[in-house]
Formats: C-alpha cells, sequence, structure tokens
C-alpha cells in the first residue's frame, strides 16, 4: 500500500488489503471509497472485508465499484458528494489507482483548471491527458487518433496472452508488440489445487509480470475500458487510446463470487474456502489437515468454468489425506455438480469413480449452490433434475470448497465483439473473430466450444501466432486449432488421471500411439494406458529419446 496525494482532501491508492487497515488509520484516513467491483482479479479481498477492517479500526468506507475504464459522469458526481459526505482525509483505491483518480479528475472538472488536475495527478503518478481530452471532447473519448501504436496489441498478460506474444514474437521479431494488463504479478492458478492440498507454497506461484513478459514486446501497464474496432482502437483506464493493426484478446475471465448468496461474507473463515482464489488456497490446507469428522462439500457450478477438473482435484486430494491420516471413515464426503455426469468426456469416468469409489464420496449431480449461511453451516442448492420441477435443498456442512460461477468480464461482455452469451465470437478452427479480421481470441474469454484449460491456452497460442503472421504476409490462415485441452486430475499425491481430449470429446493423446495401445510391453507403456502416472520419476525411449515426467508438476499444469 503506497497512498499517493491529490489533494488535501483525497489519497489513491492501488488494492489494500484488509491489513493494511490499521496503517490507515494511523497515517490519519478517516475515510476509505472502495471503487474497484468484487473479482476483478484472483488475488482481491472482497469489499466485505475491507469494510469489516474498516469498522473495526473505526475508518467509515463507501463502496462505489466502477467496471474498469466505464466512469460515467454520473459516478463522478456520486464520487464528488461522497468526498463532501465523509469525514476527510479519504483514500479512495481501486486495482491501479487509475479509476480512482479519474472519477476524482471528472468530479472537479468544472471547478478546477483543467492545468490543475493535469499538475495534480501527474505528481500523484497519474496521466490524466486522456480523461482531458474526454472533458473537452463533451464527454467522448476520440479514438480516431492514439497516445501510442503498435502492428499487435495483446489484451490479457496470463498465461494465453504470454505464451501468444512469444510465439508471434518468434515467428516475425519485426513486429512492435504490445501487451496490455494492469496486474504486477502473474499467478500460476493451476498451481494453487496443490497449495490446497500442502504439496505446494503459494509463493511459489506468484512472479513478477514484468520477469515474464517476452524480451522485445511492450508492456503497458493498464486496464482496458472499451474496444472500438472500426477505428482500430482499444481505450484503456484513464481514457487513454491504443491504435493497433491487428489484435489479440485473451483477458481470461471473471469470477462471479456475488452470484451466490453470502458467499462473499463467509469467504476464508467458518470452514468456507476456494482454491480458486490466491490468498484462499492456503486455508483449503489448513481445513483439510484440521478436519477429523463431519460434512465436507465441494461445488461445482454449471459450465463453463476454467479448468472443471479443479472442483474435483479439490475433493480428491482432500480425501487421499483424510484416508492416509486414517480419519476418512468418519468424515462424508459429498461432491455438489450442477451438471449430470462426473466428466464430460466419458472415457476418463470409470477412472475417476474408482476414486470416488476409494473416498466413499457420495455424487450429488444438478445440485447447484445459491446460498451459503458460514456462521450457521448451512449451504443451500438449488436441484434441476431433467423434467422434473426445481428443487431448494438444505445441506449442513464442516467444510465447504467452494467453486464459484464464471462469467467474461465485464468489459468484454459489453463490448462489440462478443456474442450472444458474452464470450469473444471467434471462428473455432481458426480463432480468428467472425466479423473483424483483425482481431484474434484465445484462452478463456473465447467461444470455441473448447475446455477452458491452461493446456488448451498451451495449444492456441502457436495457431493464433501462426495465423496471425500469415495474414500480415497477405496470405490465407494455415494453423488450425483441434479443440485440444488436457485435465490431469491429480487423484492422490503423485498420481492422475491423465484427460486429453479435444471437439465434441474426441481423445486427442499427446503420447506416441504405441504407448496407449501397448504394443511395445514397457512400464511405461502400462502406466499411459491407464493413464495414472506413478509418484517417482520414470523414464521411457520415445521416439529415440529420453523424456522424464515428474507427476506433482505435470498434475499442477
Amino acid at each position: 500500500m503506497d497512498p499517493k496525494k491529490i489533494s488535501d482532501e483525497l489519497s489513491v491508492s492501488a488494492q489494500i488489503q484488509p491489513d493494511d487497515l490499521a496503517k490507515l488509520a494511523e497515517l490519519g484516513f478517516r475515510s476509505v471509497i472502495c471503487n474497484r467491483p468484487d473479482g476483478e482479479a484472483a488475488d482481491q479481498p472482497t469489499y466485505e472485508e475491507i469494510e469489516a477492517a474498516a469498522k473495526a479500526q473505526g475508518v467509515q468506507i463507501r463502496y462505489l465499484p466502477i467496471v474498469a475504464g466505464k466512469v460515467r459522469d454520473e459516478d463522478a458526481d456520486d464520487f464528488g458528494k461522497a468526498l463532501i459526505e465523509l469525514p476527510g482525509p479519504t483514500l479512495a483505491y481501486c486495482r491501479t489507482g487509475t479509476r480512482s483518480t479519474t472519477l476524482w479528475s471528472l468530479s472537479v472538472a468544472k471547478e478546477k483548471p483543467t492545468a490543475d488536475i493535469l499538475a495534480a495527478t501527474k505528481a500523484a503518478g497519474y496521466d490524466m491527458a486522456g480523461v482531458v481530452r474526454r472533458i473537452v471532447n463533451g464527454g467522448k473519448t476520440p479514438t480516431d487518433t492514439g497516445d501510442a501504436k503498435f502492428d499487435v496489441v495483446i489484451v490479457g498478460g496470463g498465461a494465453a496472452g504470454i505464451a501468444v506474444a512469444s510465439s508471434i514474437h518468434a515467428r516475425k521479431p519485426d513486429l512492435e508488440i504490445a501487451i496490455l494488463d494492469p496486474a504486477d504479478i502473474h499467478y500460476y492458478q493451476p498451481g494453487w489445487t496443490m497449495v490446497g492440498a500442502g504439496i505446494f507454497d503459494a509463493q511459489t506461484t506468484a512472479k513478477t509480470m514484468g520477469s515474464l513478459i517476452p524480451k522485445g514486446v511492450h508492456w503497458i501497464k493498464s486496464a482496458v475500458a472499451a474496444f472500438e474496432p472500426k477505428d482500430n482502437a482499444v481505450i484503456l483506464d484513464g481514457c487513454r487510446v491504443v491504435k493497433y493493426d491487428r489484435l489479440v484478446i485473451c483477458p481470461g475471465l471473471k469470477l462471479d463470487w456475488h452470484k451466490v448468496e453470502g458467499l462473499v461474507d463467509t469467504l476464508g473463515k467458518n470452514g468456507v474456502t476456494s482454491n480458486y482464489r490466491y490468498d484462499l488456497a492456503p486455508y483449503t490446507w489448513e481445513l483439510v489437515k484440521g478436519l477429523k469428522s463431519g460434512r465436507a462439500l465441494f461445488t461445482q457450478p454449471p459450465m463453463p468454468i476454467k479448468c472443471a477438473g479443479a472442483p474435483q482435484k479439490a475433493m480428491y486430494l482432500s480425501g487421499d489425506h483424510w484416508l492416509r491420516e486414517g480419519v476418512l471413515k468418519d468424515i462424508d464426503i459429498n461432491f455438489m455438480n450442477a451438471g449430470g455426469v462426473l466428466f464430460g468426456v466419458k472415457d476418463y469416468v470409470p477412472a475417476l469413480e474408482k476414486y470416488v469409489e476409494r473416498y466413499d464420496a457420495t455424487l450429488n449431480f444438478f445440485h447447484n449452490l445459491v446460498a451459503v449461511d458460514g456462521a450457521a453451516k448451512k449451504a443451500w442448492f438449488d436441484v434441476a433434475k431433467p423434467d422434473t420441477p426445481v428443487e431448494r435443498v438444505e445441506v449442513e456442512f464442516d467444510m465447504m470448497h467452494v467453486c464459484p460461477p464464471q462469467t467474461a468480464p465485464d468489459f468484454i461482455r459489453v463490448s462489440p465483439l462478443a456474442d450472444a452469451a458474452g464470450w469473444i465470437d471467434v471462428d473455432q478452427a481458426t480463432l480468428r473473430h467472425k466479423e473483424y479480421d483483425n482481431i484474434w481470441s484465445l484462452g478463456d474469454v473465447m467461444n470455441a466450444p473448447n475446455a477452458k484449460t491452461a493446456a488448451a491456452a498451451r495449444m492456441q497460442a502457436p495457431v493464433v501466432a501462426e495465423n496471425l503472421v500469415d495474414d500480415v504476409n497477405g496470405k490465407s490462415p494455415t494453423a488450425i486449432y483441434n479443440g485440444y485441452g488436457s485435465c490431469p486430475l491429480t487423484v492422490e499425491r503423485g498420481k492422475i488421471v491423465l484427460a486429453e481430449f479435444g471437439y465434441g470429446g474426441t481423445l486427442l493423446p499427446s503420447f506416441p500411439k504405441f504407448i496407449l495401445d501397448g504394443t511395445k510391453p514397457t512400464r511405461a507403456a502400462w502406466i499411459l494406458k491407464e493413464q495414472i502416472l506413478p509418484p517417482v520419476y520414470w523414464r521411457a525411449m520415445l521416439r529415440g529419446k529420453e523424456w522424464m515426467i515428474k507427476p506433482e508438476r505435470v498434475s499442477a499444469g
């Protein structure tokens, strides 16, 4: 936390943590304004957590959430009123502080000279030149010219964005490429399953974003507010404009915690946890270690979600620990799945069912989590079985691991690039946008009917890169994505059910066929035919070279 002073009444900051409220009180802040909606990032505490910490310090707090870049004049008016009504000095925060600074700039536009606004915000480290252009342009950000221009602009610096940037740069190093992402930290999110099982430390899944951006690729540390595809322009948080020749969109998806009533109030306490959030995965392990008897619920919401195997992995790894500790007989494991099957590709279900039986887990299909009362240790599910009325049931628990409902990010859903469901609308083979032929998308945000996994993004990145470079060279697209995805379902420490599949559930194993069909009777052949890797290093001669696989690393990816 590093408050930046804008005026005597206001300072702004990037995301704060609950523990920061004591320091803010010491610094003399008497009120806080939160301008960041819940669920923007996987490492973000909820407003309710900040609110509780503020009240404990006697600091007043107000929630004025603004979607990145969607600052309206009415929002600025509300912000100005809040500064008058709240006791000062006030700290306003969002992801980076830009939204809060934008709100202030617009709220004082009628009473302060634009030069004074620019000077105050620049001194705090925020460039409001784009906001000033919006003010003098009658509230609209002009996109006929830009603050910067690149051959390729990539929205999102996650696994998909960094992979496709590297792949494009390797194919055509002379292209000017920029990644747009406001995050300081890049998280290896598949590793959080292992954190929740006590296998990884949370810190090992986090690296600085700057250390991972490919050499030769620009990084613009800003959130995207809107797209103007007809002008080949992206509007950033703070009303700056970046122009492009070609655009790649891969910002991931949004975790919609608020869609479950009462969930945000109890996350991280009362036995309610989730491996889908960086700061909560360690709490999962605390709960698993501490539970000696009682009922443990593991939920899975309706599709689509990223890493559809993650809710099951949490169940299997917890069951494995309880089995090793000798307490499994006293723990009632329930898998509460909004869907109707254990896994979407039926070929892998028998192997998984063996572990369901091993951990004596009860499978509850068509059960969608809709409400939680953490203090009372109760959860409510809507049971929507085919051809029957929806029934709401109450289930008590001692521990509950929640996989939250998931949607496309807000700025994607309202964009002209999205389909009716809110996802980027692409051709499923070339991953090119269906309407704008200089735009591509990959990763969790696009609407091709594949599983949303990191392995899928790994396969999509070279397809997008190849087709984009083909377009630069005046050629038709040559690379085709077949829907490949994989889910290494960790069923116990050191063992996985390795599910690999493409569009329509077609099996697409990445290992040579002779290993999978057992035509060469080797130890490795038997292991892979059964789709289970042992908890040791093993070697197999594959196509003339030796491969080494460590299951713990494979299962995390």
